[in-house]
């Protein structure tokens, strides 16, 4: 082997050192053509040399390798052992770690005081005015200047840019508004700058209050073009265009698109498509025409008929019972008012916390070509028993308190049992009252009781003890009805202390009296606890037989009228009569406590209890057979206080009519405070032109109107 040029490797190597390669003079090219120099091929190392030099090659190629243990084995007895460590040594104690902690009470623990940073002084509020242009004709401003971020602040604020910040937020504002009443066009314009001060002003014009103007521009107002319905056929086919009250020509504005579609969502429920969806509408304007084509899609879902009642929940009734409150029978169309009605009806009930009536598809077919809608009654019973109580205070009555345990549920469904007691200075007793309200007809009340009682008044002291029943139809606060009745029986047995009108004598008689009751009546007030608008009239029959000696049958009759006429939001007139007459029998064949009386809180104000008519030698009231009685109020509120003035008016006649003579009044003044159950009242009157032995005035407490 032999190396033909060793020019190139030395050249290599010190290319590689970093250096510049050198050109020998015989590497060099040939210049102008001169021939180039012999090469030298002796070579460097000869063949001899170079073969000495290289390691012998052993003769044992077929030797074979030691083992891998064998070798491991050679290479561990090779190797020198490993070198002795001296013993570790324990390092040295430090004293300070085994030294005892200090004891907590050694510790100084007086909180540091830094000195507090000082508050810098809070910046001077910067003063604005605020002007708002081009809202003329609108109609818009006083609801821009309503929800104004600048009227807001009312003319300060931190910063300039906090003024500068609101003006935006007015200018956002202005182009809602606009665009709600149909102006697409409009645009709005903010700018805020710096009042210049007088050149007399001694303040620097950096203090002069800042200016904020916000300026718009309303354009032209759009109406409604074509408007198109998308929608499947309906049942009348006009339906759903009918109750989308828009037309062409009408101004665009958001109150009227919403309140019109708001009008389908409502309508075709009523119609029988409980499962109605609207779809989003698209108004396509027109600036050319200044017009909107107005497209609405509607899915009314199929038309459906009432089918089955189901619930769940934690029951109050089962769903048959909920079947006798619904005002619709299976088949007939659905008619969401019939839904709502039933709702309501469960409501009144008071036996649920919550309850939601809920229309469910069922897919199967109904009668004239609907599909059967399931109503599905979500129940959650709430606390069945209740705890009640009232009291008052009259003149001539003292006070009077009542109250009464219920369990509304005893005895499924609505079977209610009712324990009642009453106390007062002049009035005792208790009761007890079994009451099934909705028995096998809605609103249809079933009524059983009995009761013992002790009154002692000027005009009487009875001990009763009387059994009663009653069927009745009545209004409730939550389901106030338009015509309530009742009808039933009592039967009294009274020992009562009498006047001897022949002698002049007081005696104790004891009577048995039945009768049987009734009453109708009819509503058109707003409101059960605290009317303000419309009337009410109510007619009680009660024939009746009284046996102490001889039977002595007669009637009691009693007619009321009321009247509310609302003269503005915070003044009502309440106006009201009463005639009322015994007629079959004279007065000293009737129980006292059977007889017709007259004033107090519920009567004729400003005289005590029962104070008005025919007395005894002893002035005491012996009551009569008839009477007539009126009462005129103005009540005005303020919030949840009022004041009522009134003048009532009325008397007690011997005679079996009223003879609408000898009239006596009182005039009064009332407070009131209204909570969500009603008003408490309390009023205080007098008597006008008063007699001997009547109060200078009479005081009445009491929840509720007097009338």
């Amino acid at each position: 082997m032999r190396i033909i040029d060793a020019g190139l490797g030395t050249c290599i190597a010190v290319a590689m050192a970093g250096q510049a390669c050198p050109v020998r003079a015989q590497d060099a090219p040939p210049q102008n053509g001169a021939s180039s120099p012999a090469v030298d091929e002796t070579p460097i190392i000869p063949n001899d040399s170079f073969e000495q030099r290289l390691p012998p090659i052993s003769d044992g190629q077929e030797t074979p390798l030691p083992s891998v243990d064998e070798f491991m084995d050679k290479a561990a007895a090779d190797t020198p052992p490993a070198p002795t460590l001296p013993p570790e040594t324990a390092p040295p104690e430090d004293m300070e770690l085994t030294r005892p902690l200090t004891p907590l009470d050694g510790f100084d623990v007086t909180p540091v005081e830094v000195a507090a940073d000082p508050t810098p002084d809070a910046p001077d509020a910067i003063a604005y005015t605020t002007a708002i242009e081009g809202f003329k004709g609108t109609g818009l401003e006083d609801e821009f200047n309503e929800l104004s971020a600048l009227r807001k602040g009312k003319g300060k604020a931190d910063t300039a840019a906090m003024v500068q910040a609101r003006a935006r937020e007015d200018e956002a504002l202005a182009i809602r508004l606009l665009h709600s009443a149909g102006y697409f066009d409009a645009s709005a314009l903010s700018t805020v700058d710096q009042s210049k001060a007088p050149s007399t002003a001694a303040s620097s014009a950096q203090n002069a209050p800042l200016n904020a103007i916000v300026t718009v521009t309303p354009g032209k107002q759009y109406v409604l073009g074509e408007i198109v319905v998308q929608a499947q056929a309906t049942v009348p086919p006009d339906l759903i265009r009918k109750s989308l009250p828009l037309k062409s020509g009408d101004t665009i504005t958001t109150e009227r698109i919403e309140g019109a579609e708001a009008n389908v969502s409502l309508q075709l429920p009523r119609q029988g498509y409980p499962f109605v969806k609207l779809g989003d509408r698209d108004i396509a304007l027109d600036g050319q025409m200044l017009t909107g084509d107005y497209t609405l899609p509607v899915d009314t879902g199929p038309r459906s008929s009432f089918g089955g009642i189901t619930t769940s929940g934690d029951l109050a009734f089962d769903a048959e019972h909920i079947g006798v409150l619904a005002r619709f029978d299976r088949g007939e169309l659905y008619d969401s008012r019939k839904v709502d009605d039933l709702r309501k009806a469960l409501v009144a009930t008071s036996l649920f916390s919550s309850v939601s009536v809920e229309p469910k598809p069922t897919g199967q077919p109904g009668p004239d070509g609907t599909e059967y809608v399931e109503l599905q009654v979500e129940q959650d019973a709430g606390p069945a028993r209740t705890l009640a109580g009232e009291a008052g205070y009259g003149t001539g009555q003292g006070f009077r308190a009542q109250g009464s345990w219920t369990h509304r549920n005893l005895f499924p469904p609505e079977g209610a049992l009712i324990l009642t007691g009453v106390g007062g200075t002049q009035e005792q007793g208790i009761g007890a009252t079994f009451r099934r309200a909705n028995a096998g007809k809605r609103d249809r009340t079933v009524q059983a009781g009995v009761n013992l009682s002790h009154q002692n008044y000027a005009s009487y002291e009875a001990f009763t003890a009387g059994i009663s029943g009653s069927i009745s139809r009545a209004s409730t606060p939550i389901f106030q009805k338009r015509w309530t009745w009742s009808y039933g029986f009592e039967i009294l047995g009274s020992n009562e202390t009498t006047l001897n009108e022949t002698t002049g004598e007081t005696r104790r008689l004891t009577y048995l009296i039945g009768a049987l009751p009734g009453q109708i009546g009819y509503d058109r007030s707003d409101d059960l606890l605290n009317p303000t608008k419309g009337y009410r009239a109510t007619l009680r029959v009660s024939p009746e037989a009284s046996l102490q000696g001889n039977v002595s049958p007669y009637v009691r009759a009693m007619f009321d009228l009321s009247g509310y006429y609302p003269v503005s939001e915070s003044i009502v007139i309440a106006a009201r009569t009463r005639v009322g007459t015994i007629t079959g029998v004279s007065r000293a064949d009737i129980a006292p406590s059977r007889r017709i009386y007259a004033g107090g809180g519920g009567s004729v104000r400003g005289f005590g209890y029962q104070e008005l008519g025919p007395k005894d030698a002893n002035n005491d009231p012996i009551g009569g057979r008839s009477v007539n009685e009126f009462a005129l109020e103005a009540r005005y509120r303020f919030g949840n206080f009022g004041i009522v003035p009134f003048v009532d008016a009325g008397q007690v006649y011997d005679s079996s009519m009223p003879k609408f003579s000898d009239i006596r009044f009182g005039a009064g003044i009332g407070g009131r405070f209204y909570t969500n159950f009603g008003p408490f009242r309390a009023d205080i009157a007098m008597p006008i032109n008063r007699q001997p032995g009547e109060s200078k005035f009479a005081l009445y407490i009491g929840i509720g109107q007097a009338f």
